[in-house]
């Protein structure tokens, strides 16, 4: 596995951590570190939507 593939992935993880949180508790961790759609916590939410995208290419890779 690719440095930029672990990076994704662990971007990917602490998005779904994120949204668990929201989800179960209501309870935006991101927001709350970086602050309410600060300039940092929508960087946070871009780099997690990115590695998103780039994770999907790992279904389909067969290395």
């Amino acid at each position: 596995m690719k440095v930029v593939d672990k990076i994704a992935l662990v971007l990917v993880i602490i998005g779904a951590i994120n949204w668990g949180l929201i989800g179960l508790f209501r309870f935006d961790l991101v927001a709350a570190i970086f602050g309410e759609m600060s300039v940092l916590s929508r960087i946070v939410y871009g780099l997690v939507g990115v590695a998103g995208l780039w994770t999907i290419k790992q279904l389909f890779d067969h290395e």
